[in-house]
């Protein structure tokens, strides 16, 4: 046996075949969800993976018994393809009886020709036959299988319908090329009685170049019923890549031919024109219209659909919720103008007065006008809910009926499509986007995904109104809740001068009055200093908590409650401390023992208790008036506006109850008709020494 000279060559061809191979039935299996075609499909890339292995095991050890099954497994992957072209000829049109009789001919004649290369010997590559007649005639046999193998693609081509071709062109060009392949190795072999060492090295590499033509045929022909996922990124960036590749060639060729011819120039000039050949290059890759149109030809010329939605639908989504990239409305706009590669946009959003005025834009010029709620764009949009070609309405008014755009939209030169944001059945606005990066046909594609992102775009556009008109309703609850608690304490400060002008005239001239009176102007004085300093400041009290003697407390407002001519009793019994705000806490209070006072007939009383313990401290109001239900002391005396007083407003109690929560306590109330009331108020308690107990009715 001479020596194998080829061993390198032929272990580079045969293992990149192996890789090619093993990694498209991989993915084949994965894929795989039955079927006749996808079967014999997988079958023959699992076989032509274990031949790549046989013969690069043969190559590293050229044992003959791994060459005998190198080349059964060369002969069983070559009609396995066979039969996979049979299935896609005949398999759809059995029902004939000439069908069905071509389809058992060539199976008849496949199986003929393989029997016959099986059986008869072969020589491994670079062997004389010796001029054998069995050996000739065997590869005459594989000789066959490979023309018989062209003669199925020429007549899957002439019997394709026309719309069929673009998904069969790959498949056919891909395994028509390794036939050919096999056709020259073959006959090269009859005519010169042994098969070159050469052509066989490379016949693995050949072999290996049909697996992307065979992946592009199977995405593009489901009814094979394998499930193949072509990242749309990788093939963009390896087209990419390719055609830089080519160019990088092309210049290096140009380099290489003026360095050649230019003399004592030459080195220079070669220098000088690769590095321009980077710098354009560089610049092509910086194009945002080049990369548009070369996304356009990926998705064109090798995918079914136009778009990988998955991903579409995440850079939409991120585009919209990536809050630094401006306003939800400029945001809108990019997302919906990324999609079709446009550059430039504007959004018109409907206003309080029902008319479309443009709320943003992005590389787009400012329109002032107003589109009217009755005018052609708006009624059209909102009946007919299409997506506008601004071009093909320009030039074929008839394709939308009953659409006249408007001036200012049909002197926009750059206006390309307008699509409609649509809430429920209600046009909220709509996008105006200007002529994209590299021509796109405008189809049904585009218009559903076009439709179906303006109509999320248009839900987080009616979410946000939403919340904005929300925030805004709720700074009207709090400014007008603040303005009940004002009005609620210029009542009680009103009704505190009003006792002093009654009881004015009676005891003017006691010493003791006219101090009280001075106390009381001043408590007023005070309020209504606290009250202006908490409207300029809002709701929140303008001091901070501090720690509040609720003895204190409570004996002020017996004071400022003394002129009454009802009993008012105070019982002090423990020193105790809360951190409140001192002036909320005593109109609290106050507030509390007013009720009482109210709900009291001339002769009653009211008690007030302050008492405490280690972590609570407690002030209870118990009067014998008219008292309330358990249902009223329960659901309503606390809610705001119950109007449980004649001349009230329903809002102290809630007030109150309000603040007392505010500071960690609680109002607990015990009442019952005709046996009056007790309120219980109680409070964390503040550890600081305050004073000696005390008790004091008057």
């Amino acid at each position: 046996m001479s020596e194998f000279n080829y061993a390198a060559p032929a272990s580079w061809s045969y293992g990149f075949a192996l890789l090619a191979f093993a990694a498209f039935a991989v993915q084949l299996a994965l894929g795989w969800r039955g079927g006749a075609r996808a079967t014999v499909l997988l079958a023959a890339m699992g076989l032509s993976a274990v031949w790549a292995g046989a013969g690069l095991a043969y190559a590293r050890t050229a044992a003959h018994g791994m060459w005998l099954l190198c080349h059964g497994l060369d002969l069983a992957r070559m009609a396995a393809l066979c039969a996979f072209l049979m299935l896609l000829l005949y398999g759809g049109r059995t029902g004939k009886r000439a069908v069905r009789r071509a389809a058992m001919s060539g199976t008849a004649l496949l199986v003929a020709l393989v029997a016959v290369a099986a059986v008869l010997p072969s020589q491994p590559p670079g062997l004389p036959t010796l001029g054998s007649s069995a050996q000739r005639l065997g590869y005459v046999a594989l000789l066959g299988i490979s023309i018989y193998g062209l003669v199925l693609i020429e007549q899957l081509l002439r019997n394709a319908p026309e719309a069929s071709r673009w998904a069969l062109k790959p498949l056919c060009l891909g395994l028509g090329g390794a036939f050919v392949y096999n056709l020259f190795m073959y006959v090269d072999a009859v005519l010169f009685s042994q098969l070159d060492v050469a052509v066989w090295s490379a016949h693995a590499a050949a072999q290996a170049l049909v697996v992307p033509f065979l992946a592009l045929a199977a995405v593009r022909n489901k009814d094979w019923t394998i499930d193949i996922h072509m990242s749309r990124r990788v093939v963009f960036h390896s087209t990419a890549l390719l055609g830089s590749g080519l160019y990088l060639l092309a210049a290096a060729g140009v380099g290489y031919y003026v360095r050649y011819f230019g003399g004592t120039w030459g080195s220079t000039l070669q220098i000088a024109l690769l590095f321009g050949a980077l710098l354009v290059l560089a610049t092509l890759f910086c194009s945002g219209t080049l990369r548009s149109r070369l996304k356009v030809y990926v998705n064109k010329n090798f995918f079914s659909y136009r778009y990988d939605y998955r991903e579409e639908w995440l850079r939409f989504t991120r585009v919209l919720g990536a809050e630094d990239r401006g306003s939800l409305q400029e945001r809108v706009v990019r997302a919906l103008a990324d999609l079709v590669e446009s550059p430039a946009g504007a959004l018109w959003l409907r206003d309080e007065q029902g008319r479309y005025r443009q709320s943003a834009r992005w590389n787009m010029s400012a329109v002032h006008e107003a589109e009217p709620e009755d005018g052609s764009l708006v009624r059209f949009l909102a009946e007919r809910r299409w997506v506008v070609d601004v071009e093909a309405c320009r030039g074929n008014p008839e394709s939308y009926p009953g659409l006249k755009l408007p001036q200012w939209l049909a002197s926009m030169s750059s206006a390309w499509l307008i699509v409609p944001l649509l809430v429920g059945e209600e046009l909220s606005g709509f996008v105006v986007l200007a002529t994209p990066r590299a021509k796109l046909d405008i189809n049904w594609e585009v218009r559903d995904l076009l439709k179906t992102a303006a109509h999320q775009a248009a839900s987080y556009l009616g979410q946000a109104q939403a919340t904005e008109a929300l925030l805004e309703a709720r700074k009207f609850d709090a400014f007008n809740r603040m303005s009940a608690f004002v009005v609620h304490d210029l009542k009680n400060l009103v009704a505190q001068l009003n006792l002093l002008v009654r009881n004015a005239d009676r005891h003017r001239d006691n010493p003791a009055f006219q101090d009280d009176m001075i106390e009381t102007v001043k408590h007023v004085e005070s309020r209504m200093n606290a009250l202006l300093a908490q409207l300029r400041a809002g709701a929140t009290p303008v001091e901070n908590r501090r720690s509040v003697d609720l003895g204190g407390v409570v004996t002020r407002v017996q004071r400022a409650k003394g002129a009454d001519e009802r009993r008012l009793s105070v019982n002090i019994e423990n020193a105790l401390s809360v951190l409140a705000h001192e002036d909320r806490l005593e109109h609290v209070i106050g507030h509390l023992v007013q009720n009482a006072l109210d709900a009291t007939e001339p002769d009653g009383h009211v008690r007030v208790r302050v008492y405490g313990g280690d972590d609570a401290a407690g002030v209870e109001v118990q009067d014998n008036g008219v008292g309330m239900s358990t249902e009223i002391g329960r659901d309503r005396v606390f809610r705001p506006f119950p109007r449980t007083k004649p001349n009230g407003i329903g809002i102290g109690a809630y007030e109150s109850a309000q603040y007392i929560q505010s500071i960690g306590g609680r109002i607990e109330v015990d009442s019952a008709l005709n046996r009056g009331t007790c309120i219980k108020v109680l409070l964390p308690r503040h550890a600081a020494a305050i004073s000696v107990p005390m008790s004091r009715a008057a």
